[in-house]
């Protein structure tokens, strides 16, 4: 509750909720991953939430494809039409209580409830008139410094990308991995010869590995300097390989929950974790896990499976109040895609992002940009 110049307390509920379905296509063309996994757009749920003060909270939700995920769009967009009529009456800022209600009417499925959560977020950032950084445990940098990606394909092009991306100022690259052993040793072997010395590199194989696959990758590669991220599909076969591994690890499709980020750190299965947004069903579970995360000596990405401004903004103020030597780097998700959904976005500055000046996330959303709610529920 808000407390006015009187003295008394002010209520503050949720009056209305609309949906918006965006397609967001990718600047360079398709997204390749290994074994023919391929997205073209991110396939947007857009949520506004507005209260009975006038304000308005702002959530975004995308996969990656229907491969990346347990997550599809379809399933977003009618979830959240399931879910929405319940939170209307409540309070947006009792975020705990929010995703205690979801998660009453709406067993499992987080990603439905990632964009409904990052409005009622933004909500309450508004509501205080403060960043949402704030909320998060307080601004801890500027700026968070950029990863971009390799994407799987020839050799020749995955050197060639690498280049002109180190030649564009940016330091940190993901290179794509997880297809057959012997072409990845060969492409990842290429991508560090093309890269001056000190360029940061983590290998992602995005689940697509078994042990033995991943083994033998990591034994053909030992003279490259470089991060492994996710080379098997669960924990224990990441641990598999982490056991004969001479190089940091970094599990990211493996981290679902709370339960599985306390499961690897009991086994000792990673260094590193990456946090999606949508994948542990919004900013307010993003942001618990992260902390405990860094108390027990995780190294932090927190990123999305996808979106513009909006979930870029949610990005960057999760990353920003992420302890700096416990951060690894971020992503500016809004930079892949040809249209707009804001008059304002993530300042990106060289290789380093920070987040918009304004209370909650910072944003100005165009309403008339989105096209017209698929969803409306309340007055």
């Amino acid at each position: 509750m808000q407390v006015g110049g009187n003295g008394r307390t002010e209520k503050l509920r949720i009056k209305t909720i609309k949906a918006y379905h965006v397609v967001q296509p990718f600047v360079d063309g398709p997204y390749r991953m290994s074994k023919g996994r391929v997205a073209d757009v991110f396939d947007a749920v857009i949520v506004a939430i507005a209260s009975d003060s006038g304000l308005t909270g702002w959530g975004e939700m995308a996969p990656l494809g229907n491969f990346y995920s347990p997550a599809f769009a379809a399933g977003t967009r009618a979830g959240v039409i399931e879910i929405a009529p319940h939170l209307l009456g409540h309070d947006p800022r009792a975020l705990a209580s929010i995703g205690r209600l979801m998660d009453t009417v709406f067993k499992g499925h987080p990603y439905i409830k990632s964009a409904l959560d990052m409005a009622c977020s933004d909500l309450a950032a508004r509501a205080a008139d403060i960043p949402l950084v704030t909320l998060l445990g307080g601004r801890e940098s500027e700026t968070a410094e950029l990863y971009k990606v390799v994407t799987h394909g020839t050799v020749d092009a995955m050197a060639a990308l690498a280049k002109r991306i180190v030649r564009d100022g940016f330091h940190r690259l993901q290179v794509k991995v997880g297809g057959n052993v012997h072409d990845d040793i060969e492409r990842v072997t290429a991508v560090a010869a093309s890269v001056p010395k000190g360029t940061v590199i983590f290998c992602d194989a995005n689940a697509g590995w078994t042990p033995y696959q991943a083994r033998q990758f990591a034994d053909a590669t030992r003279a490259i300097d470089y991060t492994f991220e996710q080379p098997c599909t669960t924990i224990d076969e990441c641990m598999s390989v982490r056991r004969s591994l001479d190089k940091p690890m970094v599990l990211d499709e493996s981290v679902a929950s709370l339960d599985d980020m306390l499961d690897i750190h009991r086994k000792g299965a990673a260094d590193g974790l990456t946090l999606k947004i949508s994948r542990l069903g919004g900013v307010t579970k993003t942001r618990q896990i992260r902390d405990l995360a860094v108390d027990l000596g995780f190294m932090i990405t927190v990123e999305d499976t996808g979106g513009a401004e909006i979930d870029t903004s949610a990005m960057a103020h999760l990353s920003l109040s992420t302890p700096e030597e416990r951060r690894l780097h971020a992503i500016a998700f809004h930079e892949w895609v040809t249209v707009r959904t804001a008059s304002n976005k993530p300042p990106v500055s060289g290789s380093r992002m920070g987040i918009p000046d304004g209370p909650g996330l910072g944003i100005d959303v165009v309403p008339d940009l989105l096209g017209a709610p698929f969803f409306k529920v309340g007055s």
